[in-house]
Order: structure tokens, then sequence, then C-alpha cells
């Protein structure tokens, strides 16, 4: 790599700098040194040296997002809220500690009221500080003026037929981004976003036609599971008698690509102190970002779910094109790496079934060989195609799904098919979109046309 020092003392060609500095060879990392170096810059030589400087000390992100945009390239601060106050929703004890010391309490002080105010905030759901009976009523109007304790505003709750809830939520800058409720009689699971759009282009997706806007802060991903208790009247926390039983991140977004975010909320959320989920009853879902998948197992260490859909690299490249960067063969080896993978904890492989595309008895049979190759503890989920508008592809029949159910069955692994939920509420696995994103299908097809050339 080169150093600060060195750059110091000669202006290195953009592509020279690129070679010897990208940590990953990324688009979106060329980018960033080309802006850094650009002679055309108005900034002059020792600002701009300094500038350069600053930036190669940044930490790098974990790998280069694929997609049109990367607008997330290094690590930058959440949105200030309008009023200036400094939501305390997403923080860790220590920086909730930190934060309170930083606003002027001493450090002991500091202490005993980050323990109190975790305690409300995470067992009783409160978001009035007055409401805090340990906390001196002094105390209210300071911790007020400088703090709050964060929901996402909701823009509009829907309830299916079936009894989905879905949530239409928006954060203090304007974006939105949605979360589903769906009850069973023996659990009731929330299912997560962790970004506004989606960098990948799933094309049986509706929210892979969206752009990816920005990743959503912990405290944005933990608001939802507040949002929730608050709707589903589950204050004070309790472990016995929950609706709220399960946590999948299967909502918009691919969240190892908000990896340190989704990680920090999960881990508030496990809190043994705070929401108090077990690991075990929480579910990561990815597309197959491969060079991540480790470190989720030995950083979060909840059960994985992949999102497979096909056997075949030409199917899998169409319907999953992050599939060209990261193919079958090395997405099934990172699930046989999984920490803590076993036949107690099995890896879920998501299979939505189109009709034509992914629903033949070869097919079937070819999923079992794979997951008997790498002899991974699987389960495969089928999902009959939650159709969308402008969407290219139709379900599979009943009778064609049950075939391929029986055949994976057979195979000694289990293949129940997942009962669409939600479905007339646009809350069904596949069908989250905002409002907001409306485009016509030519647009569409640009977009997928876009994002499909930025992953080569």
């Amino acid at each position: 790599m080169v150093s600060p020092a060195t750059l110091a003392d000669r202006v290195t060609p953009p592509s020279a700098l690129r070679a010897a500095t990208s940590p990953h060879g990324g688009g979106s990392t060329d980018a960033f040194y080309d802006a850094a170096l650009s002679p055309h810059t108005e900034l002059e030589k020792p600002t701009h040296i300094a500038y350069v400087r600053a930036m190669l000390t940044e930490p790098a992100a974990p790998m280069p997002i694929p997609g049109h945009i990367d607008p997330v390239p290094v690590p930058r601060a959440a949105a200030t809220r309008p009023d200036g106050r400094i939501d305390l929703i997403g923080l860790s004890k220590d920086q909730l500690r930190e934060t309170l010391a930083a606003a002027g309490l001493d450090p002991r002080q500091a202490k005993l009221r980050a323990k109190q105010i975790w305690h409300w905030m995470y067992n009783r759901g409160a978001t009035d500080f007055a409401l805090m009976t340990d906390i001196a009523k002094a105390q209210h109007p300071w911790l007020t003026e400088r703090f709050v304790i964060g929901r996402p505003e909701v823009v509009e709750a829907q309830v299916s037929s079936d009894g989905t809830r879905k949530w239409l939520l928006r954060s203090p800058d304007g974006q939105d981004y949605e979360a589903v409720f769906i009850p069973d009689a023996d659990r009731g699971t929330l299912c997560v976003s962790s970004q506004v759009g989606c960098t990948l282009n799933c094309t049986f997706c509706h929210t892979g036609t969206m752009r990816l806007v920005r990743n959503l802060t912990a405290g944005e991903i933990v608001g939802q599971v507040m949002l929730a208790r608050d709707s589903l009247g589950e204050w004070p926390s309790q472990p016995e008698g929950r609706m709220l039983t399960n946590i999948v991140m299967m909502g918009m977004g691919e969240p190892l690509y908000n990896f340190d975010a989704v990680r920090d909320a999960l881990k508030l959320v496990m809190d043994g102190d705070g929401l108090a989920l077990s690991k075990r009853r929480i579910t990561l879902s990815t597309s197959g970002v491969v060079p991540m998948m480790a470190r989720a197992g030995e950083e979060i260490g909840v059960n994985l779910a992949v999102s497979l859909h096909a056997v075949t690299k030409e199917v899998r490249d169409e319907i999953v094109p992050l599939n060209r960067k990261y193919g079958i063969e090395q997405l099934l080896q990172a699930c046989a790496d999984y920490p803590g993978a076993n036949n107690a904890r099995r890896i879920t492989f998501e299979y939505v079934m189109l009709k034509d595309k992914n629903d033949s008895d070869a097919e079937a049979h070819e999923l079992v060989r794979l997951l008997r190759h790498y002899q991974l503890p699987a389960k495969v989920n089928l999902i009959p195609f939650n159709p969308w508008p402008g969407a290219a592809y139709e379900t599979s029949t009943p009778e064609r799904v049950r075939r391929f159910s029986e055949i994976i069955f057979e195979g000694g692994i289990s293949a129940p098919v997942r009962t669409p939920r939600g479905r007339d509420i646009d809350a069904a696995c596949g069908q989250l979109k905002t409002a907001a994103e409306k485009k016509s299908r030519a647009e569409l097809d640009r977009i997928a046309a876009e994002k499909q050339a930025a992953l080569g």
C-alpha cells in the first residue's frame, strides 16, 4: 500500500495509485481514488494531499458492493435529527454510557444512568424519560433536551386477511423502508429490513428493482423490532407468552452488505439485559455474499438462510446476478464452512418456484445432489413465486411444486412448501417495495441492465 508519506512526496497517477492502494479492485473504490486525485480538483496541492491522506486512513469497507451505485463506500455518520437530539436506540451499553458522559454527566453518574435508561428502553419499551421513575425528576428535562428514544415514523400500517401486518416506515431523513410481522399458531416472525432499497437485482424480487439508497443504521434496524413490540403490546419484555418470537433478516436489502449495522443491531436484540431473543430464533438471509459469510457466523452466530433459487449457473446468473461474482460452488463451500452449522442448526436454502424456469424434476434431483455433495445440514424452503406488477415470471403450478418437494424429501432432505402470507397487501416474500418506488417496465429494465453491467 502507498503510504501517506510517500504520497505527500509525489503525485501518483490515478491508475498507479489504484493498483497500489485499492484493497479490493472494486469499481466504487476506483472511483473513490479517481475523485481524490482528479487533476481538475479545486483544492490547492497541500490541501489536496492532506485530503487524500485523510481518505487513505479511513477504514476500508470489507468488500465492494456490486450494483449500479455504491453510495456507502466508507463508514459515514448517521443523519442528524432535525431537532439536533441524539437517538439512544441502537447504541451499545458502552456507547450509551459514553454518550451520556460526553453530554456532561460525570463518569460514575453516566454509568448508572446508562444502566437505568437501557432497562427502561429495552425491557419496558419507554420512549419518555418522564416515565423513568428511578431517575430523579430534576434530570428528566435535561435528558429530554439532549436525547430521544425514537421509533420510525409509520407512514402506513396494513393488516392482511391472514393476520400479516406490514408497516411502511420513514426515517428522520425521509427514507422509506418496510417491516412485516407474520403470525402463526406456534410463533410470530418479524421480517426486518437492512437497507433502503437493494444493491442486488434478483429478477424475481420486487425490492431488487429498487436502487440502493442507503444502509439502515443499527438504530433503524432495532427500531423495527421496538415498533413491532409497541404494536403487539409486548411491554414489559418477558421471555414467555410473546407473540413476536422470531426475527428473520429477510426484508429489504442484503444484510451482509450492511454487516456492521446488522451485527450491532442483532447483538442488542440478543442481549440478555435487552430484548433477550435467543440467537436460535434469529435467521440472517443472504443472496450469497461469500466473503462475509464466515464472519457472520463468528461475529453474529445466528441461523443462516441462503437465497439459492437455482442449481445451474445459467439460471442463477439470470435470477440472482450476484452468482456471476460468487458462483454456486463457492457459495455452497462457504455454507459448508459456516461456523455452528449442524443437524440441530441446519442451513435453510430458499428456493422460489418459477414456472418453466427452475422447477423441473431434473433440477430437484440436482439440488439434492449438490446438498449431499457438500455434506450440508440443510433444509429447503420452497416458495411459490409471489407476483408483483411488471414481473417477468409466473408461479409454478401446485402440482409441480408438490412433485419438486417430494423429490427432495425422497432424497432425505426436508423441503416444506412455504404458505404465501400477506399477498393481498404486498407483504409476501419478494414483494416488499416502498410506495415511493413506482416505475415503468422500461425503467425497471434499464435499472436491471445497469446493475448487471456493474456486476460484470
